[in-house]
């Protein structure tokens, strides 16, 4: 291995994130071959679904922090912080946004089929109901745990 990558390859941290964001994503590539019976190339980086790759990835590494730092250590508070935003984010902010995505795109199909306006439609699929970011959050710790805590 080379030496640049080699503190990344043993960093258990990094370990936990990465394995559950590529877990979470590959959970929702699978429901989504299950439900449509295809293959969408646009899954690999989309956003939303179950369950929520960010909850699980910033989980996961604030689990392992507390690990492996000290759960009453100010990494492990900051780690928190940082995840509890994330989480929010995830299930507020971007999941309204989509919302009013959705409400915006029946506002242009109604003004488009009058002739009125032709308008490119709003990614309507941005954030995570709460059971998706709980879905992620327990992925996530279950991970973390794996990764390190059994070698």
């Amino acid at each position: 291995m080379t030496p640049i990558f080699h503190p990344w390859a043993s960093n258990k941290v990094f370990q936990s994130w990465l394995m559950a964001c590529l877990v979470a994503q590959g959970i929702k590539i699978l429901l989504g071959v299950i439900r449509l019976h295809r293959f969408d190339f646009r899954w690999l980086v989309g956003t939303g679904g179950m369950p929520s790759t960010h909850a699980a990835g910033v989980t996961a590494m604030s689990t392992t922090v507390g690990h492996q730092i000290g759960f009453d250590s100010p990494l492990f508070a900051v780690c928190v912080a940082f995840t509890v935003i994330t989480l929010f984010d995830a299930q507020g902010v971007r999941r309204w946004s989509g919302r009013q995505a959705q409400v915006l795109n029946r506002m242009i199909e109604d003004i488009y089929f009058q002739r009125r306006i032709q308008e490119q439609r709003l990614k309507e699929l941005l954030g995570h109901t709460p059971l998706e970011v709980l879905a992620g959050m327990l992925l996530g710790i279950i991970i973390a745990v794996v990764i390190d805590w059994f070698p």
